[in-house]
């Protein structure tokens, strides 16, 4: 159980949340939401104690898993003991067990030794090995590479053996800040599984709407300056939230139509005889008095993709027999395949198989070893890179609006205003440098250039990471409703699942090309 008792947090004016009393229960999985800079991952630090309120208590369980993001301390371990310093009093004691036995025995060491193997046992230290081992297979990482060290593997490996550490040792509580992040579509689905097992107080953070709907209980909304819990899921909470902001518009309309008409009836009779009668509708005004409704801090990006006014010819692509291979492994050997106009290809598939490889191959930044990619007439391409570095240059000294500027000269400057505010990027924040553009804040910098350039097709690589789930569902309408051509690859099942017609699976035998929905692609694939 964790319980927030008259929690406050403020950076000087700002207020991110205010006398707030909350109890979190074993059994229940709560998802915590709520835009971008709101103060989800304040809320985990303060409830880890990494961080103080501003007032108020925290009360929680000894034993938590916390999603750690500092990778970089772990890159000298072992991928084993990365994961069993989930547990760090059992980490500990094994350290010091394994250094003692390997200096000369004595009394004091004996001694000590007992000491440790009792910690060990009362931590079931002696299945902490096989436990870890379960968590890393569960995740993807197999057994052979169990004992290289954390800077041994890949980045989106280590995000997986993180994550695998805050799950180790039986933890009363779990804190997870976007588990899904840098995981593929088996490694999540298993997370699922494992979740809705886990018997705990579970609070967790992603932008990705399917997961949050099929593992939450309940949803704990950071607006208005507080935490208002709704039973259910994401889904759930959406649709009650919006019954509830209609509810309290159409009442304070119907009290200013009300207060109007007292106010006619007052005006009229002031003066008059009926004195009496306008003092009793003063009070009664007095008690309508409609006071300002708090406002909410969700703000809604709006994305719309509107191809230019030159139409491409029927075929988009046609890529002949390319292959691409690295030191380490070849990605694609061979494959061959068109994309025609019109065409929402969702490119899925586990990381490190060659789906950035082949975006980059297509938006003609990277070429192919053998094979060929031709692009079609009057095809005009739009670019969002999975590294946002590889567009914007991180050292510039460019503001927002003079990098929009950059990618099309001839702009007006009403017209990047308009695509800046779209992407909430209003007033001074126009003119933040991009340097200082944090990740959620330079995916949509690079959706409003796109927006700005008019491409009549898109190669998107993971658009939505970063992204909050407004702007996720933002982006999710706007490339259902773009009339052009769309090849984007994603790890969130509901961008993929509401916007493509076909699929491209990067599967450990070959790539598949499926002409149908990634629905119908997982009916066929499990049936």
């Amino acid at each position: 159980m964790i319980t927030l008792d008259k929690i406050s947090k403020k950076f000087g004016s700002r207020t991110l949340f205010e006398n707030v009393s909350i109890t979190f229960h074993p059994n229940c999985r709560y998802g915590l939401t709520g835009p971008n800079g709101c103060g989800k991952s304040t809320l985990f630090k303060i409830i880890m104690k990494d961080e103080d309120s501003t007032e108020g208590h925290v009360s929680r369980p000894k034993k938590i898993g916390f999603l750690k993001q500092n990778i970089k301390d772990f890159k000298d371990f072992t991928i084993l003991n990365s994961v069993i310093f989930g547990n760090k009093k059992l980490y500990k004691a094994l350290d010091e067990r394994d250094t003692l036995y390997e200096i000369e025995m004595t009394d004091e060491i004996g001694m000590r030794l007992a000491e440790l193997e009792e910690v060990i046992a009362d931590e079931e230290g002696y299945t902490a090995e096989a436990e870890a081992e379960e968590l890393l297979i569960g995740m993807g990482i197999e057994q052979e590479l169990h004992n290289l060290t954390m800077k041994e593997i890949p980045t989106d490996a280590q995000f997986k053996v993180m994550l695998c550490q805050a799950l180790f040792g039986k933890p009363e509580a779990l804190l997870l800040d976007e588990p899904t992040n840098h995981l593929d579509l088996e490694s999540i689905t298993w997370l699922e599984e494992f979740l809705k097992k886990y018997t705990g107080t579970l609070i967790v953070v992603s932008h990705d709407r399917y997961f949050l709907n099929t593992i939450t209980t309940h949803i704990a909304d950071i607006d208005y300056d507080t935490i208002i819990l709704y039973p259910g899921n994401y889904d759930d909470m959406v649709l009650i939230k919006t019954k509830v902001k209609e509810r309290s518009e159409h009442e304070a309309k119907s009290k200013e139509k009300k207060i109007e008409k007292l106010n006619e009836f007052i005006t009229k009779f002031r003066a008059g005889t009926r004195a009496s009668q306008v003092k009793s509708r003063l009070k009664e005004v007095d008690k309508l008095q409609i006071q300002d409704l708090k406002k909410t801090n969700i703000q809604r990006p709006y994305v719309r993709f509107i191809p230019n006014e030159i139409t491409p010819g029927k075929l988009i692509f046609k890529i002949d027999k390319i292959s691409k291979s690295y030191p380490d492994k070849e990605v694609i050997k061979d494959f061959t395949f068109e994309i025609m106009r019109g065409d929402k290809i969702g490119v899925i598939g586990n990381n490190g198989m060659g789906k950035t490889t082949l975006l980059k191959m297509l938006a003609n930044v990277l070429k192919p070893e053998s094979g060929d990619v031709q692009i079609g007439h009057n095809v005009f391409l739009g670019y969002f890179p999975q590294e946002h570095s590889d567009i914007i240059n991180k050292n510039s000294d460019l503001n927002v609006f003079d990098y929009l500027k950059s990618k099309k000269p001839d702009a007006y400057d009403q017209d990047i205003r308009g695509v800046l505010g779209k992407m909430l990027f209003g007033g001074d924040d126009a003119f933040k440098e991009v340097r200082s553009l944090s990740g959620g804040e330079s995916a949509r910098v690079i959706i409003a250039s796109l927006m700005l350039t008019n491409p009549n097709v898109l190669i998107l690589d993971e658009p939505n990471n970063h992204l909050d789930l407004e702007a996720v569902s933002a982006l999710a309408w706007g490339i259902e409703e773009f009339k052009g051509t769309a090849i984007f690859a994603s790890h969130d099942r509901n961008l993929v699942s509401k916007v493509a017609n076909k699929i491209i699976s990067f599967e450990k035998d070959q790539i598949h090309l499926f002409q149908g929905t990634l629905d119908e692609y997982l009916e066929k694939k499990g049936s």
